[in-house]
């Protein structure tokens, strides 16, 4: 089916008219109805999946495993789906909240190029291709995080680019020793062939050099320095984009890869992913607690919620995939919601500093209620999204016997709990300090709201609808567990 490609096309497209055009005004427009767009095909692409079952496409005509073939199975249309409604929610916030340095028709030129290496991603059956993309939001990303030319921000983007360049190539080196020892890189070719060759633990090498690659991707445990160093830097809708897509194609791809052909020596494998979640939980959530900066604090608890999802993936049943999955989606759409928050608190203070900053209860309650229902998401409360993707993961934990790992899930919780609440405390109910009561401070409009109601009602609906949700994530995870459907649909077998 040729709309498969359309996630491609389309901010290609978008993009490569931006670029001719140039024009501040027009991108505006662009923006947030090209990511609408975007919304609208992945929403389209999940009705065939629902009505036709795995949908593939063989580029140019080859038949696979020789040429370049992309694919959308459950998995792969979930993540399109959430990117883009984060991507749809970003160019709304970011038309209000980008500075003057920074030109409009650049930053979406290179908001849909990042889009486009996303959405390249999530849908490649090629191992080479992912890499292709993976430089692609690289390069992207790098660019946003340098928007504005202030020292910080290049500090924060040549430590962004250094270590992320490092994981691009240990990836390239594996992906050279995967394609020499096996003859393919075609994802589902690899998975046909190791699953059923006895010589596959000789794929150790190139399991541990993707490990790392993807690790530093997805921002592990010890892997994770380079995202608290660069995602205070850029302007916050630069940074709100990151935290909903970045680390999580990175978490997509160790879930493609370790459920797909790369099954050798179980045991250790899962072992190592349950060590290094609770590792990323811990850390993450200890260093969160001990800032007063909010995105260094948000930032810090992207690496945090990381954990989950990589634990999801080390108990390795279906229940616990489906609890990753439906973490993932969760965490992408509440993380958002808590930059897009952080961005709206200092635009009416003037500041992201916790202790210059109160009041805001009694100023702007709406605000207030809107922050609450993110914060409450990642800390876990019912009825929102956070809780049923940690439930079903706790589940998973005791049901497997994984005792430990459950424990350390459950205690972040609370470490995610006391952050949510020194923000809350620190600059919505404490007063604001005298030193800084003079300061002129600006009031929102009903467009600024508009971003994070959206973040608010999703991820209110996702625990509303928790039963539905559910059911589609243990789709994923059952596909996941054995994912014969996905080979049998790459071969048209």
């Amino acid at each position: 089916m040729n709309s498969i490609a359309l996630p491609l096309l389309l901010p290609f497209a978008i993009a490569i008219s931006l670029l001719l055009v140039r024009s501040d005004k027009l991108s505006k427009w662009v923006g947030p109805l090209g990511s609408l767009a975007m919304l609208a095909v992945a929403v389209y692409l999940n009705f065939q999946l629902q009505q036709n079952g795995i949908m593939t496409l063989n580029t140019g005509g080859w038949i696979a495993p020789f040429g370049i073939v992309l694919v959308v199975d459950h998995l792969s249309s979930l993540m399109l789906m959430v990117s883009a409604l984060i991507a749809f929610v970003i160019a709304l916030f970011a038309n209000r909240n980008l500075t003057e340095d920074i030109p409009m028709s650049r930053f979406y030129f290179f908001f849909f190029t990042l889009n486009m290496g996303v959405n390249g991603a999530f849908i490649t059956g090629d191992v080479f291709n992912l890499y292709v993309w993976f430089e692609v939001m690289l390069l992207s990303s790098f660019v946003l995080i340098t928007l504005g030319k202030k020292k910080e921000q290049l500090e924060g983007g040549i430590k962004y680019l250094a270590l992320n360049i490092m994981g691009s190539m240990l990836f390239l080196a594996g992906l050279g020793l995967l394609y020499g020892k096996t003859g393919t890189l075609n994802m589902a070719h690899l998975a046909e062939i190791l699953r059923n060759d006895h010589h596959a633990s000789l794929m150790s090498t190139s399991m541990v050099l993707f490990f790392v690659a993807f690790g530093i991707k997805a921002a592990v445990f010890p892997l994770y320095f380079w995202l608290p160093s660069s995602y205070h830097t850029p302007n916050i809708a630069v940074t709100s984009l990151f935290a909903g897509l970045l680390t999580k194609v990175g978490v997509y791809t160790l879930i493609r890869f370790f459920t797909l052909f790369f099954v050798q020596d179980q045991t250790f494998w899962h072992t190592l992913l349950l060590i290094v979640a609770g590792l990323t939980m811990v850390s993450g959530g200890m260093a969160a607690a001990s800032y007063y900066e909010t995105r260094r604090i948000l930032s810090y608890h992207i690496i945090s919620q990381i954990g989950y999802m990589i634990m999801g993936l080390g108990i390795f049943t279906p229940l616990a995939l489906a609890g990753a999955v439906f973490f993932t989606i969760h965490n992408m759409i509440a993380k958002t919601g808590t930059f897009v928050a952080a961005g709206l608190i200092a635009k009416i203070k003037g500041t992201y500093e916790l202790k210059e900053v109160g009041g805001l209860y009694k100023q702007n309650p709406v605000l207030a209620i809107l922050f609450i229902i993110p914060a409450f998401a990642l800390a876990g409360f019912p009825p929102i999204s956070g809780f049923f993707a940690k439930f079903m993961l706790l589940k998973a934990g005791i049901d497997s016997g994984q005792y430990l790992i459950t424990a350390v899930a459950l205690l972040t919780g609370f470490l995610t709990l006391y952050s949510m609440i020194k923000i809350w405390n620190e600059a919505f109910l404490k007063k604001q300090p005298e030193e800084k009561s003079q300061i002129t401070e600006v009031k929102l409009k009903i467009m600024d709201y508009m971003p994070l109601a959206i973040l608010a009602a999703a991820s209110l609906l996702m625990g509303l609808f928790a039963p539905s949700v559910f059911e589609y994530v243990m789709q994923t995870g059952d596909q996941l567990f054995e994912p014969s459907a996905y080979i049998n649909a790459v071969f048209k077998k």
